[in-house]
């Protein structure tokens, strides 16, 4: 799953400094929205939808390919009691639109934007309330507008693919080193599920600079960052800066030592279709079972999904 997730956790950060400011009639009449919900029924709590999107914007690097997909799929939950949770979808999950099988990826590029919501509501059998989508480019725009932020990695990196060059440790980086850290994964041993860990680690330090007192009270910082959020994102017909808001605020609570992060269960990593290729093929059983517990606010903070079962 991409950097997509980066650049969803940048906008998010964003919207919320700004309408915390009060500046909130300015952020709601820059939200760019889109017809993206459903009509089913709703379920308990409240669940966000987060994208990042390779859509061409010149901050690809060399990894480029062609059309608009949903690298990055983030499920963001918010019970009405009980731990806000952060669960990633691999990339090339293995769904079925009709009678065509393909990765769930580029079912935005081929079904559009509703059969995407509708594919990720199927697998977690819960509504989801809200979807925001960011492009690359605004990832390192935030960041850079935030004045870096610090990430970890305990491996030398010399990537050509995604442009990452990292020494193994902490650094502070700027938007261009972050999207690059976000993106790399063909020199990571853990290959799309290490570099999805990373971009939780990428959306988790945008968050938790966004909301610092440091930030909170440089207006001219959150102006900045705002701009350079709106200017790549795109929500659904109902969110407002406050639904923003509160997206961003469980997304640090998510990210932090009482939430649930992971990513969704799966059968075989590896499961090889003709004319779709290597997919994830889901456990569908186990992940409503998840999400459910996580709506109803029942499931204990900590690691969960396949991911955390290999580590």
């Amino acid at each position: 799953m991409r950097n997509m997730v980066l650049g969803v956790l940048l906008v998010i950060v964003i919207v919320l400094g700004i309408s915390g400011i009060g500046t909130y009639n300015w952020v709601n009449s820059n939200l760019r929205k889109e017809a993206w919900l459903t009509t089913g029924s709703d379920t308990p709590g409240t669940s966000w939808l987060i994208l990042g999107s390779d859509e061409r914007d010149g901050t690809t690097g060399a990894d480029d390919t062609p059309g608009e997909r949903t690298d990055t799929i983030l499920i963001l939950t918010k019970p009405k009691h009980g731990s806000c949770s952060l669960i990633s979808v691999p990339r090339d999950s293995l769904v079925q639109v009709g009678d065509q099988m393909l990765k769930i990826n580029a079912v935005m590029q081929v079904f559009g934007k509703k059969e995407l919501v509708t594919q990720v509501e199927s697998i977690t059998g819960q509504h989801i309330d809200h979807v925001a989508k960011l492009t690359f480019g605004g990832l390192t725009k935030v960041v850079d507008a935030l004045g870096g932020i610090e990430l970890c990695y305990d491996q030398d990196v010399d990537d050509e693919k995604s442009e990452l060059h990292w020494k193994s440790g902490c650094h502070v980086v700027d938007g261009r080193t972050a999207l690059a850290f976000s993106r790399m994964r063909y020199s990571d041993p853990r290959s799309d599920f290490g570099r999805s860990d990373r971009q939780r680690q990428v959306i988790g330090a945008i968050a938790q600079k966004a909301t610092s007192k440091s930030s909170l009270l440089n207006i001219g910082k959150l102006k900045k960052v705002g701009e350079a959020a709106l200017g790549s994102l795109t929500v659904d017909d109902k969110s407002t800066p406050w639904t923003m808001l509160q997206m961003l605020l469980a997304f640090r609570d998510a990210s932090g030592s009482n939430g649930i992060t992971g990513s969704l269960y799966w059968t075989d990593p590896g499961y090889y279709v003709d004319g779709v290729g290597s997919s994830v093929l889901l456990d569908n059983q186990k992940n409503l079972e998840l999400f459910k517990q996580l709506h109803d606010g029942d499931h204990a903070p900590g690691q969960v999904g396949s991911t955390s079962e290999q580590q």
